[in-house]
């Protein structure tokens, strides 16, 4: 009897990983999710010398203390864990994150601690102290490296916004390289930073060109985060060889702009900030790592909403409204891709 109901517990868990989300039968194949988050400012409430974070202290302007801190983290656990379904994101690139201690409170002071995440971040050049990072689960990627880049001709003293990171992993027998941007902002006006993103779009195309040529020509490269302009742009524009020169790439996220989606909204009009491009090769089906056109989606759940108090329609559930404090979430939504591995 104990035999029988030994087998009969092996049958069941059997089929609880066949059956699960991100695991097909018919084609063998599995899900791997990626996000992309910018979580606004999310800042702890210790100063740092050397970055201009007064604002983000329990003196400063917002009045930014522990209670509100802690919150923060909570729901940006919260909404990580939704945006996974029934299982939590293989890698999760995150913009606006002041230092690795953010990151090691949302990793190990959350139920995030059951699933092993590693952590990549580096001190950005960047004068209010937000870096772009990246976590990611050890059970499904392993880091093989990464490193952050500036545009060549810059010295970094001379160089006050993002660094882009880049990093290799390796997912079941292929390797991904995925690179984590969080371009200058728009703040005055849409040209404003413009020469700067143009210049970061012109080192990320060369960086592919340089991995493509590297792997003759079948590198799978994923390229996302906040580009502070739109699919149009001709900042992406430059990145995506319009010239037909250089390694193909394809925004997979130009479909959704072109019908209205978006992950920011400015004065009433959702704008595709938050973007998602990737090599050719990635969206090859053959065997291994692949991902599909329609395999990006803006992560939208109630919860991230609130109704916009100028604009007809809804508005993402931010933390801050100008100075007042919400309590939301962030004034991005997230962008979720799939990639398959078969």
């Amino acid at each position: 009897m104990n035999m029988y109901y030994f087998s009969l517990l092996l049958v069941i868990l059997i089929i609880n990983v066949l059956t699960r989300p991100g695991f097909s039968q018919e084609t063998n194949t599995r899900s791997i999710r990626l996000m992309f988050y910018n979580v606004e400012n999310l800042f702890d409430t210790d100063h740092d010398s050397l970055k201009d974070d007064m604002e983000f202290l329990p003196g400063g302007v917002r009045r930014w203390n522990y209670t509100r801190y802690n919150s923060k983290i909570s729901s940006l656990y919260k909404t990580i864990a939704a945006a996974g379904e029934c299982s939590m994101p293989c890698i999760v690139v995150l913009c606006e994150v002041e230092n690795r201690k953010v990151l090691e409170d949302l990793v190990h002071g959350t139920y995030m601690s059951k699933y092993d995440y590693g952590i990549v971040h580096e001190e950005s050049p960047d004068q209010r102290g937000i870096d772009v990072c990246m976590i990611y689960r050890r059970d499904c990627a392993e880091l093989v490296n990464y490193r952050y880049l500036i545009p060549g001709n810059k010295a970094r003293d001379n160089f006050h916004t993002r660094s882009v990171l880049y990093a290799s992993l390796l997912i079941g027998s292929d390797t991904l390289h995925l690179i984590a941007n969080h371009w200058p902002s728009r703040r005055g006006g849409a040209l404003a930073g413009q020469g700067m993103r143009i210049k970061i779009a012109e080192m990320v195309k060369e960086l592919c060109d340089s991995i493509g040529q590297a792997t003759c020509g079948g590198a799978k490269i994923i390229i996302g985060g906040d580009f502070n302009c739109t699919p149009d742009d001709i900042e992406i524009r430059a990145l995506l060889n319009h010239g037909n020169t250089g390694f193909p790439l394809v925004n997979i996220t130009g479909d959704l702009a072109e019908k209205g989606e978006g992950t920011y909204r400015y004065k009433g009009i959702w704008e595709m900030i938050d973007q998602v491009i990737v090599s050719e090769p990635l969206l090859n089906n053959a065997a291994g790592l692949y991902a599909e056109q329609g395999s990006v989606k803006v992560f939208r759940p109630g919860f991230l909403l609130v109704k916009d108090p100028v604009y007809p329609g809804y508005s993402p559930f931010s933390t801050y409204r100008g100075y007042r404090y919400q309590g939301g979430f962030s004034d991005h939504l997230p962008v979720l891709t799939d990639l398959f591995v078969k």
